[in-house]
């Protein structure tokens, strides 16, 4: 009842409080709207024929365009990594997507100007619910403007405009491909992911070097409470071309040192780590980011994407947070000349717990 109410006061007409109302000699007058004007294709059913073809040819361009790119994607590859095949590739495929977009929106305004309804008329707001017979009207208004703008009757265009916004998608989904490594005759796991995870750089014998200079660390220089972050020392030797970033980002490690007896260790762990000295994957076991923010004093590592922790005391095992599983303990030890080397590679998949249910 309110609602109706309000509506009814909306239609009548407004009325100045007292002494609110100023009467002046010369009010200004309401102008009106302007004197419609019909354009060309209102007038001649061939023009409206043209402007017809027009817009759905767009419509169609667009689709073209969409397919191209995706076609130049396939076409213009860059595996090799060459400045000369990113260029290719770029460049085709953003005229295929600048083609698609730039057509479709040339086709709809050029749809509204030439073709949909262009009379003036004034609507009025209102800030509530309106009555149900306005209700009724304003679907009948929804019919009028489907009427108006021929989105219903003309069939090319609108079945044309479906299919370039549809195709306009596609290039896009066929770039996510291109995020994922490509397998090849000479290594064929390469665009395996489960394969590409599941084992990382660090091997029996590699020794564990500061990250990024690369330098060292004997276990003599690390002291209790001091935390390093770490890298293979192989890993020094490949270039960005050669998966640098790909091996850094799965091997890196966070390497502490503790009193012995704080360490409380599984009986098949014992000799992962060395005179409390302890090291874990910086990679957080729930969306990847990198686990770096040690607490001293109460030997926590803390994710500072989410805010999940790991007590290192225990196996760097999930105290809180949305983590589903302890970081991966990488087993160290010391070689003939005092620097910390691993033992082996991690023995479970690093990263989000996607690669453990697999």
């Amino acid at each position: 009842m309110a609602h109706d109410d309000d509506s009814q006061a909306l239609d009548r007409a407004y009325q100045p409080a007292p002494g609110l109302g100023v009467a002046v000699s010369d009010p200004v007058q309401n102008p009106g709207l302007p004197s419609h004007r019909e354009r060309i294709t209102d007038q001649d059913p061939k023009a409206e024929k043209r402007a017809d073809r027009t817009v759905y040819t767009l419509f169609y361009l667009s689709l073209a365009g969409s397919i191209w790119a995706v076609a130049a994607y396939m076409l213009f590859p860059i595996e090799d990594g060459s400045l000369a095949s990113i260029r290719n590739n770029n460049f085709f495929i953003g005229l295929g997507i600048a083609l698609a977009l730039l057509s479709i929106g040339i086709g709809a305004i050029h749809w509204s100007k030439a073709l949909m309804s262009d009379k003036e008329h004034i609507e009025y707001r209102h800030p509530t619910r309106g009555k149900d017979s306005t209700r009724e009207a304003a679907v009948e208004a929804f019919a009028e403007a489907n009427e108006e703008s021929g989105f219903g009757r003309r069939v090319m265009i609108r079945n044309s405009l479906i299919a370039a916004v549809v195709a306009s998608i596609v290039p896009g989904v066929a770039l996510f491909r291109g995020l994922a490594p490509h397998s090849t005759p000479d290594n064929p796991t390469a665009g395996d992911p489960v394969v590409l995870l599941q084992h990382t750089m660090w091997a029996e014998g590699q020794r564990l070097v500061r990250d990024p200079d690369g330098t060292p660390i004997r276990a003599a220089d690390v002291t209790l409470g001091s935390a390093f972050h770490v890298i293979p020392e192989d890993l020094a030797s490949l270039s960005h071309h050669d998966g640098y970033l790909e091996e850094k980002a799965k091997a890196i490690v966070l390497m502490m040192r503790l009193r012995p007896e704080q360490l409380i260790e599984s009986e098949e762990r014992k000799d992962w780590s060395y005179d409390g000295i302890v090291a874990y994957s910086k990679v957080c076991t729930h969306v990847g980011c990198p686990v770096a923010l040690y607490e001293q004093q109460t030997h926590h590592l803390l994710c500072p994407c989410h805010q999940s922790q790991f007590d290192v005391t225990d196996h760097a095992k999930v105290i809180f947070g949305p983590a589903a599983r302890p970081l991966p303990q990488l087993p160290i030890m010391v070689d003939d000349e005092g620097y910390l080397v691993a033992r082996s590679d991690f023995t479970e998949p690093v990263g989000p717990s996607f690669w453990e249910r697999h």
